[in-house]
């Protein structure tokens, strides 16, 4: 029963009674309707109709593919012989072939494979060693690459395989030492700092093989440099001198803090705000961004935040045996920042837990040779091991879980510098120094040794000084190298290394821009108005002669006085009081000695220009009457001037 049919039909029925009700005939163009239920139907319908025949042409396809697949499954068994397999395959052969020809579904069957064929695949057990078949020369090249796979396998295990030496970059910083140096967290900015106050900022994405940097400050005025460090976030700097206050820049070296200096006259140094004296270094904080350490010559290492610069967070005094204040040189925190540990002056290594800063957690008393500088303290990358670097020419490991004496001691490091590096490469097997040299004495080297076996394994002459700092960075896999004679080298690897000084040494450098000079040329237009005509240049003969009849542009300067004064001019003789006094008020010489005369000295002027008194009592004031000259002050004024009575 076809439901469009009952559809229409309940449509036409239903017309007739309204047009029968209502008085017409119809209602015009019959709307198009629809059956829900016989569409739905209808869709199915086309759905397994389409399904199957997907199906069918799969069933087509599904027995060359079951051939292919029973050939390469049959393995015989450990005793059954070569040429029952070739049989057994030629029966399944056989009969795949006879039911592809009753289906007739499928393309038509491959050839029958060969014996070579068969050979090639090697179905069944392992070919015995003493069967010397073609099968056996096509395994030596398998051997062969597991031969260099098994090579390459060492060479990954061999950790002087991966130190990037291979190219290298020189950073011009100036021409003393670079003692300082730093790169930011992700690699992009090296900072440099030296012995010549100045503190230098290095970007690879923006150098060009020119190698020049775009910022140089001395933000600490005349103080040498003595350590450079980027917080882990990269977006601050700390700059440690050798005066009492460190402070803090930012990314393009403007000021963001300065630590504040302590009260020298206070004798507990637990009771001042900041250091007294001279600081030695100073590191962030591994894990907190605003937490930095300062170690200095007043005897304490100091912890900063950067949110309060007036005075400092806590002071780890350290203490020699019979308890009197030492000096630390050096200073580091641990990986995880649980631990401060410091180097002194009298050959200690000390460490105390973070949060508690009386007492220390590890101890060692002889460390190295009393006297000398600790120039370093480096942490391993799984904290559990110290490498420091001392002024007694050695460099030695120490395991802190037995702080008593070193695992490992090297002697014969040369170490001229109280801020010699140490530091450990990126997977934790290698320990890198450098050594220091006389002036013309040799060439510094930056010696790497095995963590392990503490054997030197590799060293790098870098250049005729001393290496004072080094810095392995482990993203970059590049080597950064600072010198005594004022060089910042980058050692890297284009295969092993990333981004870095690879970014620049592929620019080519900018050209210069010469400023031209261009010339007035004169054009001469003889028809112009003369409103219009540019002044020639003229001869200054005329002008000169004009100028010599001025008397003002030609007047002589007056020659220096020489002696006591005279003119009313008065001999230079500095800027003094006395010099003041003696110019500007001794240089009235009216003579006082005869009052009469001083009075009548002003007489006229007052009757002519009566300004003060003589208006308010011109009515009743009487006329003044002034006595005559007398012989005898005629007498007196001849007398000689030894005979005057002094007033």
């Amino acid at each position: 029963m076809d439901p469009y049919r009952d559809t229409e039909a309940g449509k036409a029925s239903g017309d007739g009674d309204i047009a029968s009700v209502m008085g017409f005939s119809g209602f015009g163009k019959k709307a198009r309707t629809f059956d829900i239920e016989a569409i739905f139907e209808q869709t199915r319908r086309t759905a397994i109709e389409r399904s199957r025949n997907t199906f069918e042409e799969r069933q087509k396809e599904s027995p060359m593919e079951e051939e292919g697949e029973s050939s390469k499954s049959v393995k015989p068994s450990a005793h059954t012989p070569r040429g029952s397999t070739a049989t057994s395959r030629k029966h399944d052969g056989d009969s795949s072939s006879s039911d592809s020809e009753s289906d007739h579904i499928g393309p038509p069957l491959p050839p029958p494979q060969t014996a070579q064929d068969e050979e090639d695949e090697l179905v069944g057990p392992p070919l015995p060693p003493s069967y010397k078949g073609s099968t056996v020369h096509g395994n030596s090249d398998d051997d062969d690459d597991d031969e260099q796979e098994s090579q390459d396998d060492d060479d990954d295990d061999n950790p002087v395989k991966k130190i990037p030496d291979t190219h290298e970059i020189t950073l011009q910083h100036g021409t003393k030492t670079v003692s300082a140096l730093c790169l930011d967290p992700s690699g992009a900015r090296l900072v440099t700092g030296g012995y010549d106050f100045d503190v230098r900022f290095w970007d690879f994405a923006g150098m060009d093989q020119a190698l020049q940097a775009f910022r140089t400050l001395q933000p600490c005025d005349c103080h040498q440099i003595r350590s450079l460090q980027y917080s882990i976030t990269g977006d601050v700097i700390l700059v440690v001198s050798g005066n009492a206050q460190a402070k803090v820049l930012d990314r393009d070296g403007f000021n963001v803090m300065e630590c504040v200096k302590g009260d020298q006259y206070i004798v507990d140094m637990a009771n001042t705000k900041g250091h007294t004296a001279m600081l030695n270094g100073g590191c962030w904080h591994p894990k907190l961004k605003e937490e930095f350490m300062t170690c200095s010559n007043d005897g304490t290492v100091r912890t900063w935040d950067l949110t309060s610069e007036k005075k400092h967070k806590s002071v780890f005094k350290p203490r020699s045996y019979q308890g009197k204040k030492v000096i630390p040189t050096c200073c580091s925190y641990s990986r995880d920042g649980k631990l401060i540990a410091a180097g002194c002056q009298d050959g200690t290594i000390q460490i105390w837990d973070r949060n508690l800063s009386v007492h220390t957690k590890f101890h060692c008393r002889q460390a190295h040779t009393p006297g000398s500088d600790t120039s370093c303290l480096s942490f391993s990358y799984d904290g559990m091991t110290l490498a420091s670097r001392g002024g007694d020419d050695t460099l030695k490991i120490w395991d802190i879980r037995n702080f008593k004496k070193p695992v490992n001691v090297t002697t014969g490091l040369t170490n001229y510098f109280a801020m010699t590096d140490c530091c450990f490469s990126p997977d934790d097997q290698l320990l890198v120094t450098g050594t220091s040299v006389k002036k013309d004495e040799g060439n510094g080297k930056l010696v790497f040794f095995d963590r392990a076996s503490f054997q030197r394994v590799y060293e790098i002459e870098v250049t005729n000084s001393s290496v004072v700092r080094c810095l392995w960075h482990p993203k970059l896999n590049q080597i950064m190298v600072g010198t005594g004679n004022g060089l910042a080298k980058v050692y890297y690897d284009p295969i092993k290394s990333q981004r870095g000084a690879m970014l620049c040494v592929v620019k080519s450098k900018r050209k210069e821009r010469h400023a031209e000079t261009l010339t007035q040329d004169y054009i001469i237009t003889p028809h112009a108005l003369p409103m219009f005509r540019e002044a020639r240049q003229r001869s200054t003969r005329k002008q000169l002669e004009k100028d010599r009849l001025d008397p003002k542009k030609s007047h002589k300067p007056e020659p220096p006085v020489s002696g006591p004064g005279r003119g009313g001019r008065v001999a230079a003789h500095g800027g003094t009081l006395s010099s003041f006094i003696v110019k500007n008020i001794a240089l009235d010489k009216t003579d006082d000695s005869n009052p009469r005369e001083a009075i009548l000295r002003h007489a006229k002027e007052a009757s002519e220009n009566p300004y003060w008194v003589a208006p308010a009592y011109k009515q009743t004031q009487p006329e003044p009457v002034f006595a005559e000259e007398s012989e005898e002050d005629e007498e007196a004024d001849k007398e000689p001037e030894w005979k005057k009575r002094k007033i």
